[in-house]
């Protein structure tokens, strides 16, 4: 067990790290530069040491991210060091070409660190977090670019101080998509957030100062800096570090934090036209150009959680009204079928075929469940393949099956001769060839279908394939039955549990 995963070891890291933080805030207020220079060299000596260490000791499957985030620690050093000196004038664009390279070994690290990730509608995801990074590009242009463009004093300089807004927009979306793809707690993720937060806190003031919005010390500009690079060395010292390339799914409800975030940058992006009135024409042609893209995209995932919600609802129905074993309708449904077929039917005798395999509960009994599953999903396939599109074939329960059909008498006893027929051959399952056969009871009526009426014609059905299974019949129609030898009062019969395979 490393320090860092005992107690008194993570109270230790808390203790540096929030003593580093405040001689960090403490500095600027010196007045002087050398205290804020010479805490820069230990922070940079310490994230660097911070890193290697947790680099040896945790071992990270995929370096790359920590190795260029280790690279942007001296980049950044570079940067700042030159501007802290006073070399800005010979160094120049030295030290901003080093801050911006800095900032984009920071922003690949990110990247390195979720790209990995498999999700399940990631499309959707990064849909979501493209948006985000699009409003977060039309606020720079409209705050920081735009106010750069137009008071910059040369073409370098300007060109260089209007990259950084863009180069944090980017920053901007990674962190949108880091926060939402992160369900479960990672220590070291979430520093590496906080610390991607504090380099873009630095990076907005450092450009609205660029911008002549506001005028900050550039020992203060350079706090949330310092503060980044703290909690990215803190970070690589977790026993979390090795884990962030795991997978992970996202739950719906990011979906609706994600939908919460876009709809805050759409009212924003709505005020741009209020705040920027002072924009020219080509500030104007950019903005409305970001916008139709965001509203683009706003459109594209409203029709893409359309179709979502869309194919949940019919995959919800589908459950509801079918049996997961064989794909038929079920009880419910079949109780159903008088309002949703009552156009179809209107005017139609109706048929009711109850069906019953022969011998199912020695098979169940005597090759287990899974055989009969396999036997009742084989019977269900032949059923299926001799009735057509206009009967309603079911699962009533157990071995048993309904098929409701808008057919005459004589249509009903030709489709009960072909169902007959299709048990014939014996069943070629994993056991072995099984001979099964069935009998069959039929009901009909004339009048229009209520739900109590399929509830007579269940049980009358039921009482001639009972009729037909004692007598070795096959098929008995219920009107017969008075007319053949007496017979045991019979009930309609629920399922029978013990013979239901599971």
């Amino acid at each position: 067990m490393t320090i860092s995963e005992t107690p008194s070891g993570s109270r230790r890291w808390c203790v540096v790290l929030l003593g580093a933080a405040g001689a960090v805030l403490i500095a600027p207020l010196t007045g002087g530069r050398a205290l804020p220079f010479l805490l820069l060299i230990v922070i940079v000596a310490g994230s660097l040491a911070m890193i290697g260490y947790g680099m040896y000791r945790h071992r990270p499957a995929h370096r790359l991210p920590w190795y260029l985030l280790a690279a942007s620690v001296p980049l950044f050093a570079a940067g700042t060091a030159i501007r802290a000196l006073g070399l800005h004038q010979g160094w120049h664009p030295v030290d901003d070409l080093c801050t911006l390279a800095a900032s984009l070994c920071l922003g690949f690290a990110a990247v390195g660190w979720l790209q990995p990730r498999t999700l399940r509608n990631a499309r959707d995801l990064w849909l979501d977090s493209a948006l985000i990074g699009l409003s977060t590009l039309l606020a720079s242009w409209t705050f920081l670019i735009s106010p750069i463009l137009r008071h910059g004093t040369g073409l370098v300089d300007t060109a260089l101080a209007a990259s950084y807004p863009v180069i944090h927009a980017l920053l901007a979306t990674v962190l949108a998509h880091s926060l939402a793809t992160v369900v479960r707690s990672e220590t070291s993720l979430r520093l590496l957030q906080a610390a991607l937060i504090a380099v873009l806190v630095g990076g907005v003031l450092e450009s609205l100062t660029a911008a002549g919005t506001i005028a900050v010390d550039p020992e203060f500009a350079l706090v949330p800096q310092q503060w980044a690079y703290l909690l990215a060395g803190l970070a690589a010292v977790q026993p979390t570090m090795g884990a962030l390339r795991d997978t992970e799914d996202v739950h719906p409800h990011r979906s609706r934090q994600r939908a919460g975030m876009i709809a805050v940058a759409l009212v924003a992006a709505s005020l741009i036209s209020v705040v920027g009135a002072d924009l020219g024409v080509g500030d104007r042609v950019v903005i409305c150009s970001l916008l139709t893209l965001l509203l683009v995209g706003v459109l594209v995932r409203s029709e893409r959680a359309i179709g979502r919600s869309m194919r949940s609802e019919r995959r919800a129905q589908y459950q509801a009204d079918h049996d997961l074993l064989t794909g038929l309708f079920n009880r419910a449904a079949l109780l159903r079928a008088p309002h949703r077929y009552r156009d179809q039917w209107a005017g139609k005798p109706l048929c009711l075929l109850f069906i019953d395999l022969d011998g199912f509960k020695m098979v169940n009994d005597s090759y287990g469940h899974a055989v009969g599953d396999e036997l009742i999903a084989n019977a269900a396939s032949r059923i299926r393949r001799t009735t057509t599109a206009g009967d309603l074939t079911a699962r009533y329960g157990g071995d048993e099956f309904v098929i409701l059909s808008p057919r005459t008498r004589a249509e009903a006893a030709i489709l009960a001769e072909h169902l007959l027929g299709a048990f014939i051959r014996p069943f070629e399952l994993s056991c072995g060839e099984i001979p099964i056969t069935a009998s069959i009871g039929v009901a009909c009526i004339t009048t229009r279908p209520t739900e109590k009426t399929i509830y007579d014609l269940i049980r009358t059905a039921d009482a001639a394939m009972y009729h037909a299974k004692e007598y070795r019949l096959g098929l008995t129609f219920h009107e017969e039955i008075r007319k053949s030898a007496p017979h045991r009062p019979h009930q309609l019969r629920a399922a029978n549990p013990t013979t239901t395979a599971v």
